[in-house]
């Protein structure tokens, strides 16, 4: 796979670039991009291109609603370099501002979800989009596992290479596919049928596996625990799972009981009117020695329910994190929550080691090794 680090200043210079970017985010309240995290990212090769004299015509989604717009991806975008925004895609007026594009120009076109053709993988679609430009760059890890139009399609049409960021994304997760020892991972999130995979491979790879969030609840149900209402997914972890020597699960819960307070509670204690949102003090104690001793972390998802604000011992984790990382760990940490917690921490993100841009996509490829964007690129 070549990246566009391959390719010479010369080479660029005048060239049309269609880039996919993985400009996905979320929207306050005002309608603005509230996590700028995946937007400075993407900035990295859209500046490269741009600095080389390259044309840089930006493609990318946001939202699951079709209608949604990437206007406030262009305004958020806008504080990382000059650009303009075409609330179009293959209509006259993309076909026109390309065509009066100059060497540096960057445009971001609308919505790609817009079209049908971008998720139907329509190779019509693809074969319009590719007909913009003289090069295609692949800079959406987040949306590499999806098979669309923009992803796997356009490659068949044009030299095809990886962004910065992408080719970062593929070392870092390389090495936690074959962590040092001792390491641990720590998994959070919901759907434990979805994960049940991956989790038993990380348990052949990794010292220690931890799992919190509501894939804790599954496990402690599994248990043979109370867990009250709490959010539960429609598979529970096997017998292997539970009782391999490297799997740990919560030994104290967050619970919002009847009242509608929130009190800590052992995993025995917890009633069945009460809901699980997160872990408590004494399992970040557990894994604290655990961390701070690791070579290699890996973490996907916040402990608790990041949307009712339980995130303390999400940021906790991410403290002593940033204190193996001092001491020369390597860490990958992933997903939206995560990443939007941990900003709000205040910890910086220089000192977690590596943080993906993926959720969904960063979980596929540490279970696969590959993902369909990766196998488009060649």
């Amino acid at each position: 796979m070549n990246s566009i680090s391959d390719i010479e200043k010369e080479e660029l210079k005048g060239k049309r670039v269609l880039l996919r970017a993985g400009l996905d985010v979320p929207l306050d309240a005002h309608g603005e991009v509230a996590d700028l995290f995946r937007v400075r990212r993407a900035a990295e090769s859209i500046v490269f291109l741009k600095e080389r004299g390259a044309k840089v015509i930006v493609l990318s989604h946001i939202g699951r609603d079709p209608k949604e717009s990437n206007e406030p991806v262009f305004r958020a975008l806008k504080r990382e370099l000059p650009l303009f925004f075409v609330p179009d895609i293959l209509g006259q007026a993309a076909k026109d501002a390309v065509a009066a594009m100059r060497e540096g120009d960057v445009i971001l076109l609308e919505n790609l979800r817009r079209d049908p053709g971008e998720a139907a993988n329509d190779e019509v679609f693809a074969r319009a989009l590719a007909a913009f430009g003289d090069i295609y760059v692949d800079d959406a890890f987040s949306v590499a596992h999806r098979a669309h139009a923009s992803i796997v399609g356009i490659p068949k049409f044009l030299p095809s290479y990886a962004g910065l960021l992408l080719s970062e994304e593929l070392v870092h997760l390389s090495f936690a596919r074959e962590p040092q020892s001792p390491s641990i991972t720590i998994l959070g999130g919901a759907k434990f049928e979805t994960k049940a995979p991956l989790i038993s491979l990380l348990l052949e790879r990794y010292d220690h596996v931890f799992v919190a969030g509501a894939l804790a609840n599954d496990v402690l149900k599994a248990q043979g625990y109370e867990v009250g209402i709490s959010l539960i997914s429609k598979e529970l972890p096997s017998k292997a799972v539970l009782e391999h020597s490297h799997f740990i699960s919560p030994v104290d819960v967050t619970v919002e009981s009847t009242d509608k307070q929130a009190r800590v509670k052992g995993i025995q204690e917890v009633h069945k009117g009460d809901r699980i949102v997160d872990i408590g003090p004494d399992s970040v104690a557990k894994i604290a020695p655990l961390i701070s001793g690791a070579k290699h972390i890996l973490w996907n998802g916040p402990t608790g329910l990041y949307e009712g604000g339980y995130t303390t011992y999400t940021h906790q984790i991410a403290r002593l994190i940033a204190g193996a990382v001092e001491k020369g760990a390597l860490s990958a940490i992933g997903g939206g929550d995560t990443i939007a917690a941990i900003e709000e921490s205040g910890v910086g993100e220089k000192n977690l080691g590596f943080l993906s841009t993926g959720g969904g996509a960063m979980l596929e490829y540490l279970l696969k090794g590959t993902l369909p964007g990766i196998e488009a690129l060649g």
